[in-house]
Formats: C-alpha cells, structure tokens, sequence
C-alpha cells in the first residue's frame, strides 16, 4: 500500500480563508493529491490522499502558516487514491451543525487521549454518545454507546434538547471519526450548561492508530466518506460497499446476496 490517507481539522480562526483556496488547490493538484479541503472562518477540515512524498510536502505546506503549525493529522493506507479529484471548498462552518454562532474557537470541552478513553468510557457515571450518523454507527461503534440515530449532524442539538439534562447528566463524553464533529458538539453542550463535557481527541481513526489491539474496545469497522467506504481495526479497507440504490454502507457479503 502507497497511497497515504491524510485527515485532519483545527478551529482556528481564518478571516482569510478564501485567500487560501487557489493555493492549497494548485498545490494539491501540482502533486496529484485528490480529496476535499474544506475552509471557514473558523478553520480547516479535510481529508485527502496521494503519493507519500506529496503528502509530506502538502503537510509542510499547510504548518508554514503560524496559525496550522501545531497541525495534527491522522494517517492510513491504501492501494488507490480514493478519491476522483481535487475539491478546495469555502463554507460557513467546516462542519455543519447549522448555527454558526457555535464556535469552537470559544471553548471547547476536555480533550481525552486515545490511551485514556477506555477508563472514560467504562466509567458507570459516564454517558457515552457518538455524535456520528446512524448509518456509521450501524458499521461500528465503541460498546454501550448511545446512537443519537440522526442522519446528519445538524439534527444532533434536537437529541440533546429531547434527551439530555445539565442535571441528570453531569458527565458525558462524545466521539467522531476524526475528532472534528465531537470536538464542536463540545462547544454546543457547554453552551447549553453541560459542565463535565469530554471528547476523543483525534476521534476514532486516532484511537485505531494509537491503542494496542489487546486494549481496543472498539466493535466493528469505522465508516469513512471515501471509496474505501470503511477500515477496519488497523485502518486497512474494510469489508463494506456502498448499496447503490440507497448510498448506504453494505456488507460485501450481504451485497451479493
């Protein structure tokens, strides 16, 4: 496998941000980098995939702006570039959960590192949620973790308005694929009066990359929004196809029945 599997995020604020998008694309396309970069006023959200050395050279690239020096990425591999081309995109929010008067950059909630999750989580007094889309978790999921079943993140503030109390729910922690979506759900939480509100730093393909397989409690594959459409526990592609009447994930197997 040659092919490296980039993805990273950072809020952090970009009163420019439309300034970088003819760069970053013609440098990505120079390179024969393909993926999605996604650019807000409030940071940087992608992933992307190609040739080692142009991912090393776009990492690089990215950190020579002050603002992206402490840039943190996760990584995976693969045969093919799974994705048909370049995109550099500008928007509202870098990931939409539909009120941009949400801004990480505000205050977030506790970060938590991979080899601390597991004792987090098996917690008794902890509520676990996975801030994801009901079709992701339907993939995998971390053991006794609460499916908001939404079908995208927008609809996640109306979960926790219809389930979940300051009062009765003093510790909750959240977890993402890539950190990003968990990391501004934080922001939500602590905004409605949530005070011990924790997240998995770097998400779940950080958590796959970091544990050791004798300590990883995730169950199942990890959805991702490329054409390896899932990995598995060593962030190799998975077993899942995209169902091509309904865009869903679908177990090979089941597929051809």
């Amino acid at each position: 496998m040659d092919i490296l599997v980039i993805a990273f995020y950072k809020f952090v604020d970009l009163p420019d941000f439309a300034a970088k998008r003819e760069p970053l694309r013609d440098f990505c396309n120079q390179r024969g980098i393909k993926g999605t970069i996604l650019l807000a006023h409030e940071g940087i959200n992608s992933t992307v995939a190609g040739p080692e050395p142009a991912m090393r050279e776009l990492l690089e690239f990215l950190r020579s702006d002050s603002r992206l020096a402490d840039l943190v990425w996760k990584e995976s591999w693969t045969n093919e570039i799974p994705f048909q081309r370049m995109k550099v995109r500008l928007k509202k929010e870098i990931v939409t959960l539909g009120m941009p008067e949400i801004n990480p950059n505000d205050g977030v909630g506790t970060y938590v590192d991979a080899e601390q999750w597991n004792a987090l989580i098996n917690d008794p007094e902890v509520v676990v949620i996975d801030t994801r889309n009901d079709y992701e978790v339907e993939v995998g999921t971390f053991p006794h973790a609460l499916n908001p079943k939404t079908d995208s993140f927008r609809e996640f503030p109306a979960f926790v308005e219809q389930n979940l109390d300051p009062q009765q729910h003093p510790k909750v922690a959240m977890f993402c694929t890539g950190g990003i979506r968990c990391e501004k759900a934080t922001a939500y939480m602590l905004r409605k009066g949530f005070q011990a509100v924790y997240h998995l730093e770097g998400g779940i393909l950080k958590y796959l990359e970091t544990v050791e397989p004798s300590a990883n409690q995730w169950q199942g594959e990890c959805y991702v929004f490329d054409q390896r459409v899932a990995v598995d526990e060593q962030l190799k592609p998975g077993h899942y196809d995209l169902d091509q009447p309904t865009g869903l994930p679908r177990k090979r197997e089941e597929a051809s029945l």
